[in-house]
């Protein structure tokens, strides 16, 4: 983008923890962001007083994204909001409900998981990008997707969780190579083990791990290590790429003899 575009933005779970490191990031470059969370969050506001703290303007969007029904007023919300979207970013999932044993795996637990972080995002690209298409622009553009370590790293005590990460890496490798042609770049970003409410569960593990060198970068990953990764991306750093995966994972995934 040249100096002085207007840069918008619309990312999904931005309450907290990932979704808000990527929201502030985006905003200290120069993006104005549409931010979406659940409805009845109590950190959705949070983040857009971050956001306007940080000198762009904020819109706060709330829905369920695994409510395909509602995706036409997000959409529309989310691109009146600011008078377009140059850039989505699928950060919304969840993790499973509880951990156990993949042999008693429910198909409750497991449609629950494709739905918010499989089924949403395929569904809302496809909205977001639809409407990309009709109004064709010389502003970089770009669909990022957030997965997992777990997309190619097996847990069993949460095999729906990386069923659905798996998925999303397979859908932004199939938005890159649809999308290209329509000056639409789509990229994958992979984090590890990053410190969030949803990992508090297995903190005591991943603190074990670290210090016996789970990972080349013995520490937590924290949210803002994805943001600024998002952000670079974000901004058409890397243009003449699409479809590629961008670990932000200490290494976790560097083989080793």
């Amino acid at each position: 983008m040249t100096r002085g575009e207007t840069k918008r933005a619309l990312v999904t779970g931005a309450g907290r923890g990932i979704g808000r490191a990527i929201a502030l990031d985006l905003a200290k470059s120069g993006f104005d962001v549409v931010i979406n969370d659940m409805v009845g969050s109590a950190d959705l506001e949070e983040t857009g007083r971050l956001v306007r703290k940080a000198g762009r303007s904020a819109h706060l969007v709330t829905a369920d994204i695994s409510d395909l029904d509602d995706h036409a007023r997000v959409v529309s919300e989310a691109w009146d909001a600011f008078g377009g979207i140059e850039c989505l970013v699928n950060n919304a999932g969840v993790s499973v409900a509880q951990r156990g044993d993949m042999l008693k795996t429910t198909p409750e637990s497991f449609d629950r998981l494709m739905n918010i972080n499989l089924r949403g995002p395929f569904f809302l690209t496809q909205a977001v990008a639809t409407r990309m298409c009709e109004v064709p622009g010389e502003a970089f553009r770009c669909i990022i997707t957030i997965s997992s370590s777990n997309s190619e790293f097996t847990s069993t005590d949460r095999a729906e969780y990386c069923i659905s990460k798996t998925g999303l890496s397979m859908m932004s490798s199939l938005y890159a190579l649809r999308l290209a042609g329509e000056g639409i770049n789509s990229y994958e970003v992979r984090p590890g083990v990053i410190r969030t409410n949803m990992t508090a569960v297995a903190r005591e593990k991943y603190d074990r791990s670290f210090a016996e060198g789970f990972a080349p970068i013995s520490r937590w990953g924290e949210p803002e290590d994805v943001g600024r990764v998002v952000a670079s991306l974000a901004s058409g750093a890397f243009s003449y790429s699409t479809g590629e995966v961008y670990r932000v994972d200490g290494g976790l995934a560097v083989r080793k003899l």
